[in-house]
């Protein structure tokens, strides 16, 4: 049976958590999702809850136009991978975040964690993640490590250097949502990641996919 594709989205998402998480890593990209097609029409993640108060975090469902993208005029940073999977591996993803969905109210964020990333600690919590610990965790758990370190201390610049992810679109996060059709250009595509921290404030200077 034909393998199945996960995708995983690194965001810069604009947030006061975002921002602060930068302000550390020195990276743009600092929120990890993942999403069961390339339309990115089923994308979850552990993050902010309530867009009025940057400490209530936890299991949500995101909207690109929502969640993700928060204002339409602002150019939204992302890389996407995808991972191929076992069909049944795939299914079990699958009932795992319906177990989140249908438990939500039982998962915070992990905000003690990050500390534990920064001092190169695994905090690990009960019913606690944060973004890119819960989607390193998703494969982890199921036999698909995205790197040689425990899921609690992944890093979105960790996930980017995977080399088990396949590169499917780096560039504006609207601009994918608007059209299935792009196609990737590898090298332009690479550029675009490695000046993510270097660009310009021109958006235009940073539009590096291909149509």
């Amino acid at each position: 049976m034909q393998n199945k594709k996960l995708y995983i989205l690194l965001s810069d998402t604009g947030t006061w958590l975002s921002k602060c998480i930068r302000f550390y890593t020195r990276h743009s990209l600092n929120h990890a999702s993942i999403s069961f097609d390339e339309h990115l029409s089923e994308v979850y993640s552990f993050g902010r809850l309530n867009p009025r108060n940057p400490f209530l975090g936890g299991f949500t469902k995101e909207e690109v136009f929502g969640n993700l993208v928060r204002d339409e005029n602002r150019f939204t940073n992302c890389v996407i991978f995808s991972v191929a999977v076992q069909p049944e591996v795939y299914e079990r993803i699958r009932r795992r975040i319906e177990y989140f969905k249908c438990n939500s109210n039982r998962y915070r964020y992990n905000f003690l964690g990050l500390f534990g990333v920064m001092l190169d600690i695994p905090l690990r919590r009960k019913q606690a993640y944060f973004c890119t610990e819960f989607v390193s965790w998703l494969l982890h758990d199921h036999g698909m490590p995205l790197a040689n370190k425990h899921p609690s201390l992944m890093t979105p610049a960790d996930i980017l250097a995977c080399d088990k992810l396949q590169l499917v679109f780096a560039g504006d996060l609207r601009r994918y949502h608007a059209s299935a059709n792009y196609k990737l250009n590898n090298t332009d595509a690479a550029a675009f990641i490695e000046q993510l921290d270097y660009a310009s404030a021109s958006p235009a200077s940073n539009l590096l996919y291909t149509s």
